[in-house]
């Protein structure tokens, strides 16, 4: 194929940036089936004692943990041939999902947000899979998190503006959105296919990047258990705070007065802005362990800026809709490189042939078993009553144990780094037990000396 011709040939510069907007549009557009739903309040509906959307969104979140769960192991093993239909297929089961909620009367049809989230869940990691074990992964990983730091508040627009507009009902408005992003969807998943695997000097400097069998997955597990559980627990803390924050936007927004479509669609731009122009600028660090430090320091500031905004807003030192921004972007900026160059750079300091894929599905998984209980002690637990007290309440408690979190997974890895690395040919008899597929396209014309063999992309 031509395309793929001219990527393996292309400058550093050229592949970045295509392979940037074919990741961020794939995930812009799968966010268009995940929290459209959110845009709605379903005011007047309840079951069980509470508010109708907060069992949507339970229903939703608990699919979306347990497809996570089932990542760990799905992701780590997935081979490249099989990422691009297993990912169309993700993306069609849960659009029946949306619409099984629109045909399914109240109050039966919650169940369909879970069939909804169940399988989003995989999504990031088999994108993510296109770009891990590159030089220029923490550019593309920035690029990749845009997408769903930007496409949250967007897509709510949309389906609200079905709704005001169009007339669409509540239930069927998730459906109706999701049908508008399909087709780019698909475009940009084909442009996605084209993306080659990293080459030599890719391997070089980020270590081979292997699918991982079960035995393959504890010892890396074993190897990093202290640091990992550290960095688990400071996660599980953000993604409560950051879905809670996503989930209720518009409840929060209205709490601070800026609850209309256009704060809703606008607020989220300055947050990727504020997040990621840093981050992808470690790319710019060659070495390993430094990158690894300078990460463990963003995810503490991230941490210190979501409590002293929220603590300047609490005593009226902050507008509302700014510190909406401020504690986004310090939620953001902990948030984002878990799911992008943290455990990419770990994997390449430890120097041990594995894939980011798994790490980022660990911490993952249980972020969002967090998020679901979270939603049911807001619910039955907490003595506030409105969202935004509650989020408040939420952002004091993540500052503070998210920072000693990190810092005690510093130590922790300062230390580890320094253990012998394994070997390339360790790595290459990891990877020859595995019976990986032939990628999605092939040229047979390409000169396979700038190319890494198909087997070390997991």
């Amino acid at each position: 194929m031509r395309i793929r011709r001219w990527l393996e040939q292309a400058s550093t510069f050229q592949f970045a940036c295509y392979t940037t907007i074919a990741a961020f549009c794939v995930y812009f557009c799968m966010y268009a089936f995940r929290k459209p739903f959110a845009a709605a309040e379903y005011a007047d509906m309840s079951l069980w004692g509470m508010n109708y959307k907060i069992i949507l969104v339970i229903s939703q979140v608990a699919g979306y943990t347990l497809s996570k769960f089932i990542g760990i192991r799905v992701i780590a093993e997935m081979s490249r041939g099989r990422r691009v239909v297993t990912l169309i297929s993700l993306i069609v089961a849960s659009e029946l999902g949306l619409v099984g909620l629109g045909l399914v009367p109240f109050p039966y049809n919650f169940l369909f947000m879970f069939l909804n989230g169940l399988p989003l869940g995989m999504v990031w990691g088999l994108v993510f899979c296109f770009l891990e074990g590159r030089q220029t992964t923490e550019a593309l990983a920035a690029g990749l998190s845009a997408s769903f730091i930007v496409s949250s508040g967007v897509v709510k627009a949309v389906g609200k503006h079905t709704m005001d507009s169009w007339g669409v009902p509540e239930f069927w408005m998730p459906a109706t959105t999701g049908l508008l992003f399909f087709f780019p969807l698909l475009f940009f998943v084909w442009m996605l296919s084209l993306v080659p695997p990293p080459n030599e000097s890719d391997i070089i400097e980020r270590t081979v990047r292997v699918p991982m069998n079960r035995d393959h997955r504890r010892k890396v597990l074993r190897n990093m258990f202290w640091g990992i559980s550290l960095l688990v627990l400071a996660h599980m803390l953000l993604t409560a705070a950051r879905d809670y924050r996503d989930q209720f936007a518009v409840e929060i927004l209205d709490g601070v007065g800026a609850g209309d479509a256009t704060h809703l669609a606008t607020s989220e731009i300055p947050v990727a802005f504020a997040v990621l122009i840093p981050l992808g600028g470690i790319m710019l660090i060659r070495n390993h362990r430094i990158s690894v430090i300078v990460l463990h320091a963003c995810l503490a500031f991230g941490f210190v800026m979501t409590g002293l905004s929220t603590l300047c807003f609490h005593h009226g030192m902050l507008d509302g809709f700014v510190w909406y921004i401020l504690v986004g972007s310090g939620l953001y900026l902990a948030y984002v490189p878990f799911h992008s160059i943290l455990f990419e750079r770990l994997v390449a300091m430890m120097k041990r042939p594995a894939n980011a894929g798994y790490l980022i599905y660990i911490a993952d998984a249980t972020g969002y078993l967090a998020s679901v209980a979270v939603l049911l002690w807001k619910n039955f637990g907490a003595r506030v009553s409105s969202p935004l007290e509650f989020f408040v309440m939420m952002a004091y408690v993540i500052a503070v144990v998210g920072c000693v979190s990190v810092l005690a997974s510093l130590v922790f890895f300062i230390f580890k780094g320094r253990t012998k690395p394994e070997t390339t040919a360790a790595a290459q008899r990891i990877d020859n037990s595995y019976q990986v597929a032939p990628p999605l396209v092939s040229d047979s014309k390409s000169p396979k000396a700038d190319r890494a063999p198909e087997s070390v992309d997991g």
